[in-house]
């Protein structure tokens, strides 16, 4: 009996079905991808153009007080004049810029202008002595002068992992793992506002400001959409060779019958 006349049984039907269903999902889960791709497109054109917009002063600001405003204005420009208050300097720990480890180096900002509203801004990094790791970086704040703050509305810092109790050992430390707003504001007595500032610019105070290019994120969504797309062709090519090439069609160094 030749390949051509060989039965066809109940396995060649199944792992037919199994590649079947395989490329119908991963087929699924790369048009899946590619919609993501296309939302994330639209909130990425939304943050360019939000970013376009004017700056806006401490007053737009403090007025945000429930969180659709607030929203609204994250990754807006932003121009404050205040007076730091250095007592409340916090240093976030391990946290990265340029592949560096470090310190992100955060202070209230008093507003000049809001009858004594309060900012808090993330002002740089600042490296880290790893030899005593007690020792803070030199920063260099003005105590009492009014300065002139440049960046764009930014949500909290971002939370890292910690241990459970961690904040209660670090309430009253400057060198923090993280940094709850509302635990602070409770701390020091601030009327801090909602968002925070990140502070933008060429290096200065001994600080960096190399922050991470906003984005929404669109090139990841269409890598992994390459990904399943790809996925789903190698189980379609895989499936034809070893199911049908090989099944039915006579290698050309075999003998005719």
């Amino acid at each position: 009996m030749t390949d051509l006349q060989r039965p066809v049984g109940l396995r060649f039907w199944l792992i037919a079905l199994a590649a079947l269903a395989g490329m119908a999902i991963t087929a699924s889960l790369g048009r899946w991808q590619l919609s993501r791709a296309a939302e994330k497109q639209t909130l990425q054109a939304a943050l360019d153009e939000r970013g376009r917009l004017p700056a806006i002063n401490g007053v737009a600001l403090l007025s945000s007080t429930d969180a659709a405003d607030a929203q609204a204005l994250v990754h807006r420009a932003v121009i404050l004049e205040g007076r730091w208050l250095p007592e409340h300097t916090v240093y976030l720990d391990n946290r990265q810029m340029l592949g560096r480890p470090g310190f992100f180096v955060v202070t209230p900002l008093q507003l000049t202008a809001t009858g004594g509203g309060v900012v808090l801004v993330q002002r740089g990094w600042a490296p880290r002595n790893f030899q005593d790791r007690a020792q803070l970086p030199q920063i260099e704040t003005p105590r009492d002068a009014v300065v002139r703050v440049q960046g764009r509305v930014a949500a909290p810092p971002s939370r890292l992992y910690e241990f459970e109790g961690a904040d209660s050992v670090q309430g009253s430390s400057r060198i923090r793992q993280n940094l709850d707003l509302a635990a602070f504001r409770t701390e020091t007595g601030l009327a801090l506002a909602n968002l925070t500032v990140l502070q933008t610019g060429n290096a200065s105070e001994g600080l960096q400001r190399d922050w991470p290019v906003v984005g929404a994120g669109v090139d990841k969504h269409y890598g992994y959409a390459f990904q399943w797309f790809g996925l789903c062709g190698l189980i379609a090519l895989l499936y034809v060779w070893f199911q049908l090439v090989r099944r039915f069609i006579r290698p050309r160094s075999q003998p005719a019958a």
